[in-house]
C-alpha cells in the first residue's frame, strides 16, 4: 500500500477517501491511514471541506491556530502541509496564490459525496424515477456514521457540523416525502416517530408523521402528534404551530379526501429542478454567499444587482444549488433576457407561461391572457415551498408579477438595476472581485501552476480586468486555449488600452458585448436618450469621477438635465456612485464609452465637447484663485465656459479637496491636447487653490508640462509664470538648487515678455529659498528687489507678503526688534485679508519667539490660528499650530502644546499630507519631530 518514491514513502496513486460524517478517518485503497497530530487532521479537514477550491493561508491560520502562536503560525502551517504531502503525495495539496487547494475529486470526501447523492436523488424524483431516487437517498444517508466533525471542537468546525446536520435532516425529510408518495406510510411511521421525538420543534417531520399515521388508519394518534407539537412550541417558543400544521390538523378532523392523495411535494407530478450547472470555477464571494443564504432563510425576495459581467447570475445559481434541498416543491429558473446580447427582454406573459408549465400545467391549461396567468400562478404557489430564480431582469415592472405568492416560497432576482421599487425585498449590490480573489479565479481557469510561475503578471492581468469576473474568465479562457503563451504576453496585450476590449473577447464571451446591451437598452427607452449620449461624452474626459456640473459643460445642457442623465447611467450600472453628486466609471466601461464616442461622434464634435469640459474646470480654477487670492492678477487664459461659483474660501477649499484627482487629470489631458492656452491656463489656475491645501508639490508634472507647452508656443509670459510656480514647487520639496534655477529662468522670461514688474513673485520666492539655506545676504537682496517692484506699482498686498518674509531674515540675523517692527507693519499691510493677516500674525509670533518674548508669542499664535482656521488655509494653519506647540512646550504648558501639535497633525492628515500611521507615530513622541510636509516652509 505504501510505495517508495525518491527515498521517501508516499501513498499509492489511489485517491484517498476522507470521511468525517461520524468518526474521522482517511482511507487509501480501502485501508485506513493514520495521521499524527491534531493540527494535521484539522488542516486536512478544512481543505477537504473546500475540496477543489482554494483556502487562503489567512483563513487556515485563523481557523486552526486561532489567536495563539501568531509569530510562528505561518511557519507551522507550512510544516503541517509538508507533512501531509509526505503522506498523501505532494500533488494532492496544491499551492495556489495566497493559500492551498486540495486537488481531490469531491466525491472522495463523504460530506461532498452526500451532497452529490442527495442532489442526484432530488433530480431523479423530479424526473419521476422514484425507485432511482429512493436508492440514491438511502446511499446518501448511509454515509452518516455519527455526528459530523465530532472530534473537532474548533469554532469553525462546530459551525460546519451544525450546517451538515441541517443538510442531513433536510435530506431525511425529502426521503420521507418520497416514501409517503410511494404509499410506504406504515414503515415511515416507525422511522419518523423517534425522529420527531428527537426534534420536537421541527414542523415538517411532525406533519409527515401526522399524515403517515392518518393514512395508516390511526387518525387519533395523528391528532395527538399535533397536540404534542403544539405544547412543545408554546412552552419553548411561545408560538403557535405554523399554518401547515394547523391546516393538516383541520384536514384530519374533517377527514378531507385530499389527505388520501399525494401533496404537491409528494406527488408524482414533475418537481422542477431547473437550475443551470453550478460554475465549477466559482471563487470567493464568501460574504455575499452567506448574505444570500441568510436572505433565503428569512426573506421572500432577494435582489442581487450590479453591472454586467460582475457575476450576479453565478452567485445566484451557486447559492441556489446549495439551498435547493430546502424547497420541497422544487426550483424554477427563468432567464428574463434583460441584458442578453441579441435577444429582447422576455415578455411577462411568456415568463409566466414558463413558470406555469414548470408547475405542471400543460398546453391549454396555461392562460393566454396576462391577468389570468398571474392569478393562476399565485394560486399554484400560495401553499408551495418553491425557489424561483428570476435571472437577468430588465426592471421591476417585468419581475413584479413573477414573484411567487406563498409564504414558503423564495425568489432570487438578478438585475443590472437596483429594482428599489420592489416591496419588502432584501438587496445586495455586487461589486468586482478584490485583487487576491481575482488572481485566484484566474488560476482556477488558466491553471494554478502558470499563475505561480508568473505571479506579477497574474496580478497585472487581474488589475487590468478591473476585478470583473467576466473579464477574468475571458482572460483565463484565452490562456487556457494558448498554453504556449506566457501570462506576461496577455498582460502586455491588455495594457494597450486601445485593444483591451478586443483582447477581452473569446468564443461566446465578450466584455464589450455585455456593456453594449445596457447601452442599447438606454437608446431604446423613451427617456434614456440623454443618458446614452452622455455615456459617449463622459468617455472623452479623463477624470476619475464625473459631476453634474462638468457633465453639463460637456453636453452643453442645463445641470439638472445632466444630473438626470448621470442618475440614469447609474441605474443602468454603467456608472457607479462615488460620493454625493459624484459618479465613476469602471475602467472597462470607460474604454467602451471612449471607443463608442470615436465611432459615433465626429472629430469636431468630440473636440468641441472636450473643450467645453476642460473650460468648465478652467473657469472654476480661475474663480477659485480669485477667491483665495484676490490680489492675483486677472487670468490671462480666459474660459469660454461658466464654472462653479464660490461664496467663500472655505467652499474653494472643500471643492479643491473633492476635485483634486479630477483637476490633476484634466491638467494632464489638456497638456496632451492641441489646445495650448487651455493647458497653460489650467496649470497656472491650479496653483493657488492647491497651495491653500498644501498640495503644490503635487503640481510638479503639471507645471513642467506647462513650461514645455508655453516654450513650444513662444508664450514668454505663460512660460515665466509656469517656471516661477515650478520653482515654488521645488522650494516646498526642499530641492533648492532646482528651485533657484527655475525661478531665475522665470525672471529672464518675464523680461522677454516685457513684463518686468511680474518678476516680483520670483524674487520673493528666491528670497525665501536663500533664507531657508541660511544665505541671508542673498535673501535680503532678492527681497529688496521684490519690494522695490511692489513700491513702484503700489501693490499693498505684495508689499505685505515681502515684508512678512523679510521678518524671517531679520530675526535670523539677530535683529529681533527690527523683525518685530517689520512684522507689525506686515500685519497692517495685510489687514482685510484673513489669509494675509493670519500669516503675518504667525510671523510676528515667530519674531517674538526668537526674541525670547514667549508669552507674547504664544498669545499671538492663538490669534493667528483663529484667523487661518477661518480663512481655510490648511497648510498655513498646520505650520502655525506646530510652532505654537513648540512655544507652549518651552513655556511648560505641555497639555496646551500637545493640543496644538495634534491640531497640526490633524490638518496634515485631513489634507492627505500625512498618513494615520505617521500621525500616531508622531503623537507617541514626548516632543514630536517636525512633520515632513512642513520642514521646507518658513
Amino acid at each position: 500500500m505504501l510505495e517508495p518514491h525518491h527515498g521517501r514513502t508516499f501513498l499509492s496513486l489511489a485517491a484517498p477517501e476522507i470521511r468525517f460524517l461520524g468518526p474521522w478517518e482517511i482511507k487509501v485503497g480501502g485501508q485506513p491511514v493514520r495521521l499524527a497530530g491534531r493540527r494535521r487532521v484539522t488542516v486536512l479537514t478544512r481543505l477537504a471541506l473546500a475540496a477543489g477550491q482554494p483556502v487562503t493561508s489567512r483563513q487556515l491560520l485563523a481557523d486552526v491556530w486561532g489567536q495563539t502562536s501568531t509569530t510562528t503560525a505561518g511557519k507551522q502551517l507550512h510544516i503541517v502541509v509538508s507533512k501531509l504531502r509526505e503522506v498523501l503525495t505532494p500533488e494532492i495539496i496544491a499551492t495556489v496564490p495566497g493559500g492551498y487547494l486540495l486537488d481531490l475529486p469531491r466525491d472522495q470526501v463523504d460530506a461532498h459525496n452526500f451532497t452529490l447523492l442527495a442532489g442526484q436523488a432530488r433530480l431523479a424524483r423530479g424526473r419521476r424515477e422514484p425507485d432511482t431516487a429512493d436508492g440514491l437517498f438511502r446511499r446518501a444517508l448511509a454515509l452518516w456514521r455519527g455526528r459530523a466533525l465530532a472530534e473537532l471542537d474548533d469554532p469553525w468546525a462546530q459551525i460546519e457540523s451544525r450546517r451538515l446536520e441541517e443538510e442531513r435532516l433536510a435530506v431525511f425529510e425529502d426521503h420521507i416525502d418520497l416514501r409517503l408518495a410511494a404509499g410506504d406510510h406504515h414503515a415511515v411511521v416507525a422511522d419518523l416517530a423517534p425522529y420527531v421525538q428527537a426534534h420536537p420543534l421541527r414542523e415538517e417531520p411532525r406533519a409527515q408523521l401526522m399524515l403517515a399515521l392518518y393514512r395508516a388508519g390511526r387518525p387519533s394518534e395523528a391528532l395527538a402528534v399535533y397536540q404534542d407539537g403544539h405544547t412543545a412550541m408554546v412552552e419553548e417558543l411561545g408560538l403557535e404551530p405554523g399554518p401547515r400544521l394547523r391546516r393538516l390538523q383541520h384536514d384530519i378532523l374533517t377527514r378531507d379526501p385530499v389527505l388520501e392523495r399525494a401533496t404537491p411535494a409528494q406527488s408524482s407530478t414533475l418537481v422542477p429542478a431547473e437550475l443551470p450547472a453550478d460554475t465549477r470555477s466559482f471563487t470567493a464571494r464568501h460574504e455575499e454567499v452567506d448574505w444570500l443564504r441568510e436572505a433565503l432563510l428569512r426573506a421572500g425576495v432577494a435582489v442581487v444587482d450590479g453591472p454586467g459581467g460582475v457575476g450576479k447570475s453565478a452567485l445566484a445559481v451557486h447559492v441556489a444549488h446549495a439551498m435547493a434541498g430546502r424547497f420541497r416543491d422544487g426550483v424554477i429558473y427563468v432567464n428574463l433576457n434583460g441584458a442578453t446580447p441579441g435577444l429582447p427582454p422576455l415578455p411577462v406573459v411568456d415568463a409566466l407561461g414558463h413558470l406555469l408549465r414548470s408547475l405542471g400545467l400543460d398546453g391549454s391549461a396555461v392562460p393566454a391572457d396576462l391577468e389570468s396567468a398571474i392569478a393562476r400562478y399565485r394560486s399554484l404557489t400560495a401553499a408551495s415551498e418553491l425557489l424561483v430564480i428570476l435571472d437577468n431582469a430588465l426592471d421591476a415592472h417585468q419581475v413584479r408579477p413573477l414573484i411567487p405568492a406563498g409564504a414558503g416560497c423564495r425568489a432570487v432576482i438578478t438585475s443590472r438595476k437596483a429594482l428599489t421599487t420592489l416591496d419588502d425585498a432584501h438587496r445586495l449590490h455586487l461589486a468586482g472581485l478584490g485583487d487576491h480573489d481575482a488572481v485566484t479565479l484566474l488560476a482556477r481557469i488558466a491553471a494554478p501552476e502558470r499563475v505561480q510561475r508568473e505571479p506579477e503578471s497574474a496580478a497585472k492581468i487581474a488589475e487590468l480586468c478591473g476585478g470583473f469576473p467576466l473579464a477574468i474568465r475571458v482572460a483565463g479562457a484565452r490562456l487556457a486555449a494558448r498554453p504556449d503563451w506566457r501570462l506576461a504576453d496577455l498582460a502586455d496585450r491588455l495594457a494597450d488600452a486601445a485593444r483591451r476590449l478586443d483582447t477581452l473577447q473569446y468564443a461566446d464571451l465578450a466584455v464589450r458585448t455585455s456593456i453594449a446591451v445596457s447601452h442599447r437598452h438606454l437608446r431604446e427607452e423613451p427617456n434614456g436618450h440623454d443618458a446614452a449620449h452622455a455615456l459617449l461624452l463622459l468617455g472623452l474626459l479623463d477624470t476619475p469621477t464625473h459631476t453634474p456640473a462638468a457633465t453639463a459643460a460637456l453636453a452643453h445642457w442645463p445641470e439638472a438635465q445632466a444630473e438626470a442623465a448621470l442618475e440614469r447611467l447609474r441605474g443602468a450600472r454603467l456608472l457607479e456612485a462615488a460620493g454625493r453628486g459624484r459618479y465613476r466609471f469602471h475602467d472597462l466601461i470607460r474604454l467602451y464609452a471612449r471607443e463608442q464616442a470615436t465611432r459615433e461622434l465626429s472629430e469636431p464634435e468630440r473636440a468641441a465637447a472636450l473643450r467645453r469640459g476642460l473650460h468648465h474646470y478652467l473657469a472654476t480654477v480661475n474663480t477659485a484663485t480669485q477667491r483665495v487670492h484676490p490680489q492675483v492678477q486677472e487670468p490671462s487664459y480666459q474660459a469660454e465656459q461658466l464654472g462653479v461659483v464660490f461664496a467663500s474660501t472655505r467652499e474653494v477649499s472643500e471643492w479643491t479637496e473633492t476635485e483634486r484627482d479630477n483637476l490633476l487629470a484634466v491638467a494632464h489631458q489638456a497638456a496632451e491636447s492641441a489646445d495650448p492656452d487651455t493647458a497653460i491656463g489650467l496649470a497656472l489656475g491650479l496653483h493657488m487653490p492647491f497651495n491653500y491645501r498644501g498640495w503644490v508639490t503635487h503640481l510638479a508634472d503639471v507645471h513642467r508640462n506647462a513650461v514645455e507647452v508655453a516654450a513650444r508656443r513662444g508664450d514668454w509670459a505663460g512660460q515665466a509664470q509656469a517656471e516661477s510656480y515650478l520653482g515654488w514647487v521645488y522650494r516646498d520639496q526642499g530641492r533648492y538648487e532646482q528651485a533657484i534655477d527655475h525661478l531665475e529662468r522665470a525672471v529672464a522670461c518675464w523680461d522677454k515678455a516685457a513684463l518686468p514688474h511680474r518678476r516680483i513673485g520670483s524674487f520673493n520666492n528666491l528670497g525665501i529659498i536663500y533664507t531657508m539655506l541660511g544665505q541671508l545676504d542673498l535673501a535680503r537682496t532678492n527681497l529688496a528687489q521684490a519690494l522695490n517692484i511692489a513700491e513702484e506699482i503700489d501693490d499693498r498686498y505684495a508689499r505685505g507678503a515681502i515684508l512678512n518674509n523679510r521678518v524671517h531674515v531679520l530675526y535670523r540675523q539677530g535683529l529681533f526688534e527690527e523683525a518685530i517692527a517689520q512684522a507689525r507693519t506686515a500685519v497692517v499691510e495685510w489687514t482685510g485679508s484673513l489669509y494675509g493677516e493670519g500669516l503675518s500674525r504667525a510671523t510676528l509670533s515667530r519674531a517674538y519667539l526668537h526674541a525670547g518674548r514667549l508669552t507674547e508669542a504664544a498669545d499671538t499664535y492663538q490669534v493667528a490660528l483663529a484667523l487661518l482656521r477661518e480663512a481655510g488655509y490648511r497648510i498655513g494653519y498646520a505650520v502655525t499650530a506646530w510652532w505654537s506647540g513648540q512655544t507652549l512646550h518651552t513655556l511648560g504648558r505641555h497639555g496646551e502644546a500637545r493640543r496644538n501639535w495634534a491640531e497640526c497633525f490633524t490638518a496634515l492628515l485631513e489634507t492627505r499630507l500625512l498618513t494615520r500611521a505617521e500621525v500616531d507615530e508622531l503623537l507617541e513622541q514626548p516632543v514630536p519631530d517636525m512633520p515632513r510636509p512642513i520642514r521646507n516652509m518658513l
